[in-house]
C-alpha cells in the first residue's frame, strides 16, 4: 500500500509541474503576440538608424496607438528593416504616401514609431506594403550642436 501511495504522489507532482510549465509557456506566447485577438496587417519600412527602437515598441498614428513593431532586422551596413503590425481597423486611414518616423514617448525617452498622415487622394496601404521613412534626429547630434553653439558664444563674448 505504501509504494502505491508514493507512485501516486510522484505522478501527481509530475502532472502539476507539467501543467505549470505549459501554463507559463502559454503566458509568454500570448504576451509576445499582443495582437492575438485583434486582426492586424503588416507593413515595412527601412531606416539607416533605428535610434533605440525595439521590437514590441508602440506605433502611433494621429497620436493613437495603432500597433506594435514586430521585428527589426539589419539588412546591410547602412539599412535596418522594421516590420510593423497595425490594427486592421485603421488600415483605411493609412495611405501609400504616409511616412514612418521614430519619436520619443515622453521625458523618459521610450522610443516609438510614428506614422504621418498621407494625402486624402492617395490609395490605402495594402498588407505587406513598404512605406517611406524619415530618419530620426539623434540626441547626441543635438547635444554636439549645442556644444558647438555654446563654444561659439563663448568666443564671441570675449
Amino acid at each position: 500500500m505504501e509504494t502505491h501511495t508514493k507512485k501516486f504522489k510522484v505522478r501527481l507532482g509530475l502532472f502539476i509541474i507539467g501543467g505549470l510549465v505549459i501554463f507559463v509557456i502559454a503566458i509568454f506566447i500570448i504576451g509576445k503576440q499582443e495582437n492575438l485577438f485583434d486582426p492586424v496587417f503588416k507593413i515595412t519600412t527601412t531606416f539607416n538608424n533605428v535610434s533605440g527602437l525595439q521590437a514590441g515598441s508602440n506605433i502611433r498614428f494621429s497620436g493613437i496607438n495603432v500597433g506594435t513593431v514586430d521585428d527589426i532586422r539589419i539588412i546591410n551596413d547602412t539599412t535596418v528593416r522594421v516590420d510593423m503590425l497595425i490594427k486592421r481597423s485603421v488600415q483605411q486611414f493609412i495611405k501609400n504616401d504616409c511616412e514612418a518616423g521614430i519619436g520619443s514617448a515622453g521625458i523618459i525617452g521610450d522610443r516609438i514609431l510614428l506614422i504621418t498622415q498621407g494625402s486624402e487622394g492617395a490609395p490605402v496601404v495594402k498588407d505587406g506594403a513598404y512605406i517611406r521613412s524619415k530618419e530620426p534626429v539623434e540626441t547626441d547630434a543635438i547635444m554636439e550642436s549645442m556644444q558647438i553653439t555654446a563654444d561659439n558664444a563663448a568666443i564671441i563674448s570675449y
